[in-house]
């Protein structure tokens, strides 16, 4: 596509995400996240040897809600996904949609010299990627 301007992940990733233990219980995590528009709570890393780990809202509600489980007494290493597949921030949107649909994904961490620096989803992409820059909008 000629003209079309190269966007990359960084330019619309959230900044803002949840960082939790896994030994953290899901009680816990669910009251003390500061963001729940991002869909998902990152979990750090154990060590410098480990890899983070991600649970997102909808495994909270098809692992714990669905399956009547008390949110005080699982823990969410139990319930998490680890290790996760993480976008640099300057992948081009495109390739990181293409990656999610090869792999099933609809969110991930964005991943910069081995530390997380934000989270970028489908809508993230799409809204603030796509439809600004048909519309001539620039992000904040």
């Amino acid at each position: 596509m000629k003209g079309t301007k190269f966007i990359r992940v960084g330019d619309v990733m959230k900044k803002d995400f949840d960082l939790v233990d896994g030994i953290t219980t899901v009680a816990e995590a669910l009251t003390g996240m500061h963001h729940p528009n991002t869909g998902v709570l990152i979990v750090n890393k154990r060590s410098t040897n480990d890899e983070y780990g991600i649970v997102m809202l909808a495994d909270i509600a098809k692992k714990v809600l669905a399956k009547d489980r008390s949110p005080a007494r699982v823990n969410v290493y139990e319930i998490m996904s680890k290790p996760v597949l993480g976008v640099s921030p300057q992948m081009n949107i495109r390739y990181c949609a293409r990656l999610f649909d090869r792999f099933g994904l609809s969110l991930a961490p964005v991943i910069e010299a081995g530390n997380i620096v934000g989270v970028v989803g489908y809508n993230d992409m799409v809204i603030d990627g796509m439809l600004n820059e048909w519309l001539g909008n620039t992000r904040e």
